[in-house]
């Protein structure tokens, strides 16, 4: 099938199990956290808030588009991710794979909650970092995608401190504007809160559930998607929704734009990201003229433009983002159209706007159905040890309602945000600083339970380094097998 022998089509088959394992495991993980608030304040029983939010889940990721998918998908080096050796891909994705289901189970066991956005991007850059010590590799650490490392990695370690500081100011400004201080209180046993309270709970935790699919559930699409380009890039290297033929304006627009641009006032690196989109287009162009009679383009075609439209796009992004380009406003708003297109709406399936970008920025809705499906099922399944650690053990009081909704409520704006400008963000990390935040600002730095604060700060530190070496270590040794 595909082309494929049979031992490459059951690894195939076992990647893409694997990938739905991870999601799955990241929706009884990290959604754990959206009811921890509503269960713990009796707003709803345990199975309906846990079906509601795997419903919102689902829902969430089906409507997020692919801008964070591609994010995930940029921290791979480019020569790697279209290797035309299948197996070479095989090592790739089982490395990433392992280390990352791995590390997420072994936290779940434990009740820590970690970050499964930390657990995954860590053993995407343990891939890179492992690719880049192999004897065939010339270029060694300059292959991984730093710019996108550290872009994402700020998102990632700001997010929290956001969470921390905003549900304080929220816990403030509930307690200076709402007159009724039973809010302040623990919830009675078993007795439910009074109803405007409840709608309040009910409303954040299918916020964060929503937005947590829309986040989080982008990646497990990220994980497919690099698993089916590397075993079938004759499919999936481009989209063939597109017809790479009929963007040759695009590539015209980039090319004549870039020309303008006074290259005496660059700085050595804005001059290579200038010499790299010019040999881009230059190639892309060549290649879409050489196939313009008979509209067919091979597997090494396709790898081929799919090499050059990243590199294009990436590059672009980098030069009109610098103070040293001196282009006009006009210049830019045509570069950005004709790389990117226009802002998907906010209701996608699959694809993020037009352009050159359209080519390479996408994932089959059936893909995108897949991977819902196990986050929504996962939602449903093992969400107990995390629920009692954030309720139960970040603060020493009981979890009131002011600061279930407080916390909730940051954290659906926190990850909201960081979908919108697709950055990853862990919703681990910004729920359970909330919950925190939220305690600080009822009895202060004293309210925190030292030993569990102590265990997710570690989790927060230790899982980049752990998952990288991890990754890195498990993708060296298969490769050297595998030869």
């Amino acid at each position: 099938m595909f082309g494929l022998d049979t031992t490459l089509f059951i690894l195939l088959f076992l990647c893409l199990f694997l990938a739905c394992a991870f999601e799955f495991v990241n929706g009884f993980h990290d959604t754990a956290n959206a009811v921890a608030t509503v269960i713990y304040t009796n707003s709803l029983k345990p199975t309906q808030a846990v079906v509601w939010s795997g419903f919102m889940n689902f829902l969430g990721l089906l409507t997020g588009g692919v801008g964070v998918t591609m994010s995930i998908i940029g921290l791979l080096p480019t020569d790697l991710l279209i290797d035309p050796n299948v197996y070479h891909s095989m090592c790739m994705a089982i490395a990433m794979l392992g280390a990352a289901i791995l590390w997420n189970l072994g936290t779940w066991y434990f009740g820590i909650p970690a970050s499964s956005s930390h657990t995954l991007i860590g053993s995407i850059i343990g891939i890179g970092v492992g690719y880049a010590v192999l004897p065939e590799n010339k270029d060694g650490l300059k292959t991984v995608n730093w710019d996108k490392v550290i872009e994402i990695g700020q998102a990632l370690l700001l997010s929290p401190v956001f969470g921390f500081a905003v549900a304080i100011i929220f816990m403030y400004i509930m307690k200076k504007s709402i007159g009724n201080k039973e809010i302040f209180k623990e919830p009675k046993k078993d007795t439910p809160p009074p109803m405007w309270i409840r709608a309040i709970l009910f409303l954040t935790c299918t916020l964060v559930s929503f937005f947590h699919g829309r986040n989080d559930g982008q990646k497990g699409i990220g994980l497919v998607m690099l698993i089916l380009i590397a075993f079938l890039p004759s499919y999936f290297a481009l989209n063939t929704d597109v017809d790479p033929f009929k963007l040759k304006a695009e590539v015209a627009t980039v090319q004549t734009i870039i020309a303008k641009i006074d290259t005496n006032a660059l700085s050595s690196t804005e001059k290579e990201s200038y010499g790299k989109i010019m040999k881009a287009t230059k190639g892309l162009t060549a290649v879409l003229e050489q196939n313009a009679l008979n509209h067919t383009l091979s597997t090494d075609k396709k790898l081929e433009i799919r090499k050059d439209v990243l590199a294009i796009t990436k590059h672009t992004k980098k030069l009109t983002e610098s103070d040293a380009v001196t282009l006009s406003a006009a210049d830019k708003k045509a570069l950005k159209k004709a790389t990117s297109g226009d802002k998907a709406p906010f209701f996608t399936l699959g694809s993020t706007g037009k352009g050159l970008s359209s080519l390479t920025d996408f994932a089959p809705n059936w893909v995108m159905w897949m991977i819902a499906l196990s986050l929504g099922l996962g939602t449903m399944i093992g969400w107990k040890r995390i629920v009692v650690t954030i309720g139960e053990k970040i603060g020493k009081q009981h979890l009131s309602y002011a600061q279930g909704a407080s916390a909730e409520l940051v954290a659906s704006i926190t990850i909201g945000l960081a979908t919108a400008y697709k950055w990853p963000v862990s919703t681990t990390h910004v729920l359970s600083s909330g919950i925190a935040g939220s305690m600080v600002a009822s009895k202060g730095i004293k309210n925190l339970q030292g030993g569990t604060v102590k265990n997710i700060v570690m989790a927060w530190v230790l899982t980049l380094p752990v998952t990288i070496i991890l990754s890195a270590t498990l993708f060296y040794l298969l490769r050297t097998i595998v030869g």
